[in-house]
């Protein structure tokens, strides 16, 4: 459904808008040159109607999340206004028997057309310049809470068959990795599916993979595909803490014309022969990528960021350091052959998952040019890899941690530390740390802190409970980082909320599942002599124990790795009216948006609003109501040549972390 149409007010309606049929549009392919728009190319004439733009890849194909658009700018993004909003229909609180849902969805927009999926499944097309909706499609997923506890999707992908005729069915095709692990093409004109793809249109994601059970629904897709050439390659998203042999965290390449398997890459490796594979010896499961790839077309690289192996909190059945989990690995595109990695966390006992997606820039620092892979940890550090050979452009120095104190684990004796950039969170908290709007208040934090162990970002899981500091939520989470390639600054948002991770004895833990965010889950860690129960450290008010801002976006130069400026990000009063005062910021979930005109933009917070910042200064320069929290990242583009600049966001909300929900698509234009 199409609301608020033409300028108008959120709270406005408008006549349904109506469309069918796609206009094709003479538009550049994602991955060649042309000039951008918002800048002049060499011998073009001043005054010249401005170019379309596209935003192919739901979060840019090399995770910078930046655009050559510069039509709204400091001096007028004042006067943005909602041109249009779309409604899908497809939200559920989780309170009866349908799976709760988070809206997170950056759609694409190619050839006039934007192209995302809802919660549910459903993907859906409509004219970019209007709202209008051309059509949609609904796999089916089972909607049930005894099939899916919650319910996302981040994005879809699309592919351009060069060799049919621009006119035919399915020479474009829209790509979607549903939430019950099925790869589907659809016809990117009516929306129907692609026949000759897998078997109807559609690839079986589970077939092939190890440790999949028939009995369990813990291996899901909810990222979007990434397309390299003709190939569509996909991770996986796999349930937390479920079990020790959780499904494999296998990277995949399916030919993009008709199905089929073109390579394979197991992330973990054999602990006794060092072989790739699944090898006997590998019980664990799961170091999986369900971030979104990144992609180098200039060295044919896919970067993929790979989160913890198999069950997150207990690793004394998968001893060593776990390599190629927690990792940022570079593969060969076409043959996934492994060309480099670089490991973030060893061993990991926290859920330290590699969960941003990874970011591509040129560094120019003392003299030279150096490309690299930027990776935003859940840790609160950045990592610089030289994206020739995997290694640290700054000083990374293995610092010794903290050893288990549980019978039979071996946590890593050290962990790798960046010298710059400095963590972009705190990482310790002390009972003197305790926070609490009143004295009661932070006298419980301060003598709940001390009756856990606390001994920095790296203290390993315990009997007694253990502060996580990031929390599992992550200091970055996947909503990754945004680059000003001309300024030479990286912008991201930051978590600043701990937890707690306790392992529970056999005998004493729950059932269930930890695979969203609440305040408290317990997972059974099925083969291991403990479960664990995870839990965010709040006072009795139900706000952190740890002093706010608890919600930031930070803008890193990164040429010395230096933080150029910080500010909080949000505020939580949507969730507790204690909670009112703005410069205490909120958790995020979502990345920003920049653009060439300076500018950066984002919701991801929990309360309504979206926000645009100035880059190098970091002044909030505009704000606008949402009808409900945006965790999702914007996107933007010119539809036609000469029209207007949208900026668009996804505001549903996240069930999991009670924040306002809703089923909107937004779109911000210029008077």
């Amino acid at each position: 459904m199409l609301e608020a149409i033409v300028d108008m007010p959120l709270n406005g309606r408008g006549a349904r808008a109506e469309g069918r049929g796609l206009r094709a549009g003479n538009t550049r392919h994602p991955l060649n040159g042309g000039a951008p728009s918002g800048i002049v190319a060499p011998g073009a004439k001043w005054g010249a109607e401005p170019s379309a733009e596209e935003w192919p890849v739901a979060g840019t194909i090399d995770g910078s999340h930046g655009s050559p658009l510069g039509d709204v700018t400091p001096g007028n993004v004042h006067t943005l206004r909602v041109r249009w909003m779309y409604r899908t229909g497809d939200v559920s609180s989780g309170r009866d028997t349908i799976s709760s849902t988070s809206f997170q969805a950056t759609p694409l927009m190619v050839e006039r057309t934007l192209y995302f999926p809802t919660p549910f499944g459903r993907v859906i097309a409509l004219d970019a310049e209007t709202g209008a909706e051309r059509w949609t499609f609904d796999p089916r997923i089972d909607r049930s809470t005894r099939a899916q506890r919650f319910m996302t999707s981040r994005g879809v992908a699309t592919w351009l068959d060069r060799s049919a005729p621009i006119e035919s069915r399915c020479a474009r095709r829209i790509l979607v990795a549903t939430l019950d692990a099925r790869l589907i093409a659809l016809d990117a004109r009516t929306g129907r599916r692609c026949e000759g793809f897998g078997a109807g249109g559609e690839v079986n994601l589970r077939d092939g993979v190890r440790n999949i059970r028939p009995d369990r629904n813990d291996y899901r897709q909810t990222s979007p595909p990434t397309v390299v050439g003709d190939l569509v390659i996909v991770g996986s998203s796999i349930t937390d803490n479920g079990r020790v042999e959780s499904p494999s965290g296998v990277v995949r390449a399916f030919d993009a014309r008709d199905g089929r398997l073109r390579w394979s890459w197991e992330p973990l490796v054999d602990l006794d022969t060092g072989r790739s594979g699944s090898g006997n010896a590998v019980r664990s499961g799961a170091a999986n990528a369900w971030s979104s790839l990144s992609v180098d077309t200039l060295r044919n690289l896919v970067i993929v960021p790979t989160g913890s192996p198999s069950p997150d909190h207990w690793g004394a059945l998968r001893p060593g350091p776990n390599r190629h989990a927690n990792s940022v690995v570079a593969l060969d595109a076409t043959t996934g052959v492994l060309v480099w990695a670089y490991q973030l966390v060893h061993h990991d006992l926290w859920d330290y998952d590699l969960a941003a997606q990874p970011a591509l820039a040129d560094v120019h620092r003392e003299g030279r040019v150096t490309p690299v892979v930027i990776a935003a940890a859940k840790t609160g550090y950045l990592f610089f890899l030289d994206r020739e050979t995997g290694l640290p452009l700054f000083p990374v120095e293995e610092v010794p941690v903290p050893a288990s104190d549980v019978p039979g684990e071996r946590a890593s004796a050290t962990q790798p530390i960046p010298a710059r950039p400095l963590p972009l969170v705190p990482t310790s908290l002390t009972p003197d740390d305790a926070w609490g709007i009143t004295a009661l208040d932070r006298r419980w934090c301060r003598d709940r802190i001390a009756g856990l162990r606390s001994e920095g970002v790296f203290t390993p899981p315990s009997l007694r409970g253990t502060v996580a500091f990031p929390g599992f939520i992550g200091g970055m989470a996947w909503g990754g980082v945004a680059v000003d390639a001309g300024r030479g600054l990286l912008v991201t948002n930051t978590n600043r909320v701990a937890g707690i991770i306790t392992l529970v004895p056999k005998a004493d833990r729950g059932q269930g599942s930890g695979s969203t965010i609440q305040l408290r889950t317990d997972s059974p860690q099925e083969g291991a002599p403990y479960g664990v129960r995870r839990e965010l450290l709040l006072s009795p008010l139900g706000l952190p124990c740890n002093a706010p801002p608890w919600g930031t976006l930070v803008a890193v130069d990164m040429a010395t790795g230096a933080v150029r400026w910080e500010v909080p990000l949000g505020s939580m009063r949507d969730l507790t009216p204690l909670a009112d005062a703005t410069e205490w910021g909120s958790v995020s979930l979502g990345g920003p948006l920049v653009t060439s005109a300076g500018l950066v933009f984002i919701g991801a917070s929990m309360d309504r609003r979206l926000r645009a910042f100035d880059v190098q200064t970091g002044e909030q320069l505009w704000s606008a109501a949402l009808p409900a929290s945006a965790q999702a990242t914007p996107m933007t583009y010119r539809a036609t040549p000469g029209g207007r600049q949208f900026i668009v966001v996804a505001a549903g909300g996240h069930a999991a972390m009670g924040s306002a929900l809703g089923d909107y698509l937004v779109a911000f234009a210029l008077p």
